[in-house]
Order: structure tokens, then C-alpha cells, then sequence
């Protein structure tokens, strides 16, 4: 027997180890794409290769990526916002080194750890002071799911309210509450009892109350798809509504969440006091899948009632010591660097450097942002051979003129962004929160630049884009070795 009882084993003394996953990372570095269409989803690599994103990524740190090229981006789309702090935050690596060192008795199930409830506390204290429990999770979709369950549990009542262009997730009970149907076709009969309403709406939310069987409205405070930011008037009149009626408010965060937006939450920016907050992304410093409900106790002992129902909700990982551990790193780093006060100055900068672009071209029709969530979106050009070119090319592929300005912005100016949904002319930026000045400059001028040359000569551009996605849609991939 070695040293504390333990017999040794594979990589202890004594033993060869037979993974080293950094020479995985080296030896077979460019296979990427090659083992993706091989293994998991092909017609994803022939996204990426029609659009001109096919990269074989090396490094990242920070708000940058490296390719093995050498060449680096700056990357604004943070994984979807998972990457916040940044990539391979120092500070959260750190406490992890030191939480694997610590060999915690992780995951007892029949038995609670410690981290599982400093996270929770953690979560409660920079949440409304309504909200005093939590149920963990290990994402965002996992949330949504938790949310719709305790909702219908605590209430007793069968329905649940989302809103168009909302987007909770692609798992089941996560689908049913998802407002774009792109995602939802195909993939009936979804759960009963959820049905849509428009966005702004409080007419349309008002009746759907009125006929007493709504558990809960859920709702993003800025929407991820478009950046959707609502009427100052219109979150806080929807919760009094939910009060009025005894429907739960629950207030998707995965993605505004944990500072993105200028507050801790963005729910703040309206001064809202919801039943439920859903949290992910972020959350994970970018290392380890985490996500929570932060509820009010009322809520939480409705559901968990009685011993007998102590576990009709949860998940194997859900309180993992690895997930708190990284999550309680973030919220520190959050904390120490002022990353909350900082995106609210940084999307204040940003939004001077690029709403210029509305009055500067035809072709842009807003810039909009709240924080470092941001958004610019697109118009037909008034006429001539412009309009006729776009007019075809739309008529073609909804949207495409947004690709036509994120492919150079990735392409020359080394800039990763995003078009904010499905047939939309609208791009999207998540910068993360570390992301300095001189960045935010560089990508207003890059934008300045490829609309420039758009607006002297988009039917031509327009030509040229149809041409290189036709070539690239038919490059062979690769096989792997």
C-alpha cells in the first residue's frame, strides 16, 4: 500500500502514463474539421467552410485567439458570452489548481459539500433580496428546464408564457418555450400548456393572465437573438401584471447575467423583483459547465415539501465541487478587476464610436446596445442598382447582407463576430469584459471600413460574396488521419 492507504496505480510512481494530452494537442493539430465531419456534425464544418471560418484554432487569452498561423483575432463573440473574463483567466485557473490539489469529497450524493453552498450564498447576496434559494444546475438549458418544473410545481397551474424571438435553450421543455421557429420545427409535439406572445406586447401578456392557469412569464430581459432591448415601461409593468395575477416572473439571465450588461444582473436597469433568475454562461469563469436558479424560498419549499420529496428535482453533477469552485473564482474576479463598472463604461464607449454608422450610411438602420451586448443592424438601400442587387440576394437568403460584413471583418480585419439570428440583418457583439480600449476602437474602425466599401459598390460585393460562398461550400474536406 502507498502512501494513504492507496494502492499506486496508472501516472502514480513507478508507472508510465499513457495520455499526455499535450502532445494530442501537437500531434494532431489540423484535423479539427476532418475528425468534427467524421465523428459529430458535418454539415457544421460546412458552415464554417462556407462562410470562411474554417480555422484550426491554437490558443486563446483574453479576448484573443490564435490560429496556426500565428495570425490573432479579436474575438467578440465570448463562446456566446461564456468567455467574460476572457479566456483562460489567470486568477479563476489559479483557485481551480488549488481546489484539485485540495482532493475534496466531491459528489457524496447522500451527503452535501461545502462549495455546492457558498456558491448558492454567494448568488443570494448579489441577487433582489426576495430570492433566498437556489437550485444548481450544469447549464443554461438545464435552468430553463428546473424553472418551468418548480414553476408548475409551486403554482399547481399548467401553462407557461414566453415571448417571440426568445431563446432558452434546444433541450425538450427548453424548445417548447423557444420563440423562433427554426429551432422548434421538427421537432413536435413540444410540452403542452407553453404559448408565445409578442414581445412588448402587454395587451396580449395581459390576456393570456387573465385566464388564471399561468405559472410563469418568462422572459429575457434583453433578447439574445436581435439584442432586443425593451421600453423602459414594459418589464416592470409585466411583473405587476404577474403579481396582479399569481404568475410567477422568471427572468432569464444565462446570457445578460453577471455583468454583461452594466449591472451584476440586468434586471436592475428596471429595478425588478422576480420569482426566478436563471444563470449560466458567464457563470463558468470558461472552464467548467455550471448554472443556477436563484428562487424565492416560497417557491422552493412548494415544491420540496416534505422529506419524501427532498429529490424530485436536481441532477447528478448539479453541485459538483468543480462547478462552484470555478463559479465562486468568477464571481471573485468579477469582484476584484470591477468587471461590472467596466462593461458599463466599455458599452457606453462603444455605442459613442459606432452609433455615428446610423448617420454615416444608408445601409445602417440602428446601432443599439445595453453594456457590452450590442448590436447594429441593416437596411435596404433606397434604390438604383444597389436596392435591385439586395432585393435579389435577399429574396435568394434572408440576412445575407449581414455575412457580407462579417466575413471581412474576420477575413481581413481578424474580428469574430456574429449574426444575432436566423434571417436577420443584424450582427452581434459580446465582447468580453476584459476587452481594453484600443480594441474597441479598432473594431469600430474595421466596421467603418467594410461598410465603406459596401455602401460605394454592393452589388458588385454582393456578386463576389455569392461566388467565393459557392467556391468554398464545395472545398473537400479533409480526411483525418
Amino acid at each position: 500500500m502507498g502512501r494513504n492507504g492507496r494502492k499506486p496505480g496508472r501516472g502514480q510512481a513507478g508507472s508510465r502514463p499513457s495520455l499526455d494530452v499535450a502532445a494530442i494537442l501537437d500531434a494532431r493539430r489540423g484535423e479539427e474539421l476532418a475528425l468534427n465531419d467524421l465523428h459529430l456534425n458535418p454539415q457544421f464544418g460546412r458552415v464554417l467552410r462556407t462562410i470562411g471560418y474554417d480555422r484550426t484554432w491554437v490558443r486563446g487569452y483574453g479576448p484573443y485567439l490564435w490560429d496556426d498561423r500565428g495570425d490573432r483575432y479579436l474575438d467578440l463573440l465570448s463562446g456566446y458570452g461564456v468567455f467574460a473574463l476572457g479566456r483562460n483567466n489567470p486568477a479563476v485557473r489559479a483557485q481551480l489548481e488549488r481546489f484539485l490539489a485540495a482532493e475534496t469529497a466531491n459528489l457524496p450524493q447522500l451527503g452535501v459539500t461545502l462549495l455546492a453552498g457558498v456558491l448558492a450564498e454567494q448568488l443570494l447576496a448579489r441577487a433582489p433580496s426576495r430570492l433566498d434559494a437556489v437550485v444548481l444546475t450544469n447549464s443554461g438549458t438545464e435552468s430553463v428546464e428546473a424553472a418551468i418544473k418548480l414553476a408548475r410545481a409551486s403554482t399547481g397551474r399548467p401553462r407557461v408564457l414566453y415571448l417571440n424571438h426568445g431563446f432558452h435553450g434546444l433541450t425538450n421543455g427548453a424548445l417548447s418555450v423557444n420563440g423562433n421557429e427554426e429551432f422548434r420545427e421538427r421537432f413536435g409535439p413540444l410540452l403542452p400548456g407553453c404559448d408565445m406572445v409578442p414581445f412588448g406586447d402587454l395587451d396580449a401578456l395581459r390576456t393570456e393572465l387573465a385566464r388564471g392557469d399561468v405559472a410563469a412569464f418568462l422572459v429575457e430581459p434583453v433578447q439574445g437573438k436581435g439584442v432586443n432591448i425593451p421600453e423602459p415601461h414594459y418589464l416592470p409593468e409585466a411583473q405587476e401584471l404577474c403579481r396582479a395575477a399569481g404568475t410567477l416572473l422568471v427572468v432569464d439571465e444565462v446570457q445578460t447575467g453577471l455583468g454583461r450588461t452594466g449591472r451584476f444582473l440586468a434586471l436592475e436597469h428596471w429595478g425588478l423583483e422576480p420569482d426566478l433568475v436563471l444563470l449560466s454562461k458567464a457563470l463558468s469563469g470558461g472552464y467548467v459547465p455550471v448554472g443556477a436558479v436563484l428562487t424565492t424560498r416560497a417557491v422552493f419549499e412548494r415544491v420540496f415539501d416534505s422529506m419524501e420529496r427532498a429529490v424530485v428535482h436536481g441532477s447528478t453533477f448539479g453541485t459538483n465541487d468543480l462547478a462552484a469552485a470555478a463559479a465562486i473564482a468568477t464571481l471573485a474576479e468579477i469582484d476584484d478587476a470591477g468587471l461590472v463598472e467596466r462593461a458599463r463604461a466599455a458599452g457606453e464607449r462603444l455605442l459613442e464610436l459606432t452609433r455615428p454608422l446610423v448617420d454615416r450610411y444608408e445601409l445602417v438602420k440602428d446601432v443599439r446596445g445595453l453594456g457590452l451586448m450590442w448590436a447594429i443592424e441593416f437596411q435596404p438601400p433606397s434604390g438604383g442598382a444597389a436596392l435591385r442587387a439586395w432585393r435579389l440576394a435577399e429574396d435568394r437568403q434572408p440576412g445575407i447582407f449581414a455575412q457580407l460584413v462579417t466575413g471581412p471583418l474576420f477575413s481581413e480585419h481578424r474580428i469574430l463576430t456574429q449574426v444575432a439570428g436566423h434571417r436577420m440583418n443584424v450582427i452581434k457583439a459580446l465582447p468580453p469584459l476584459v476587452i481594453e480600449d484600443h480594441d474597441l476602437v479598432a473594431f469600430a474602425e474595421a466596421l467603418d471600413a467594410v461598410l465603406a466599401r459596401l455602401e460605394r459598390g454592393l452589388a458588385g460585393a454582393m456578386a463576389r460574396f455569392g461566388l467565393g460562398v459557392a467556391r468554398r461550400s464545395l472545398r473537400r474536406p479533409r480526411a483525418a488521419r
